[in-house]
């Protein structure tokens, strides 16, 4: 990942720009009718991807910050300065894995974490955000582009009725 460049993290113009990168990652999930479709993307203080992925990449359990995170040492000092990116928020609660995105984010020293949207309460009550901020991570969210994320997500949010479409259980 050393190769994708651009600028450091920081609220504002910077922060759009990745937080584009994570929502762009969000279109290539594999469509599923039990799980979101995100994107994340983590930031080292000097704009370097660190790591980056989308959910289900390459296993239908998988998380985007799992994938994101996982391609990066755990101990590689960048992640102390780093930002992670996320089209969504983290899930602080996990059925496929042992550990939720939330506690990923915790067992490492990344200090920030952005995000667009928060999770509605469609499979579960998500407090990520709340958590990662009460064990002292800066947290910053951008509302305004919530609306993108639904879209890619519509077909959880909206799904069709009728003889032909399903209903959510």
């Amino acid at each position: 990942m050393s190769e994708v460049t651009g600028p450091a993290p920081a609220e504002g113009p910077a922060d759009l720009h990745w937080l584009e990168r994570a929502m762009e990652l969000s279109r290539s999930c594999p469509p599923s009718n039990t799980a979101f479709s995100v994107g994340a993307v983590v930031v080292c203080a000097a704009g370097r991807v660190l790591g980056e992925g989308y959910s289900r990449r390459e296993d239908p359990h998988e998380h985007a910050e799992e994938v994101a995170l996982g391609g990066i040492d755990p101990d590689d000092p960048r992640l102390a300065t780093a930002t992670i990116y996320s089209s969504l928020e983290p899930c602080s609660d996990r059925a496929s894995r042992p550990r939720s995105c939330t506690d990923l984010i915790l067992g490492t020293p990344i200090p920030r974490i952005v995000l667009a949207w928060r999770e509605p309460a469609l499979f579960v009550d998500c407090e990520g955000a709340e958590r990662l901020n009460r064990a002292g991570r800066t947290v910053v969210e951008y509302p305004e582009l919530a609306e993108r994320v639904r879209e890619v997500n519509a077909h959880l949010l909206d799904p069709p009725s009728g003889p032909t479409g399903g209903s959510r259980r």
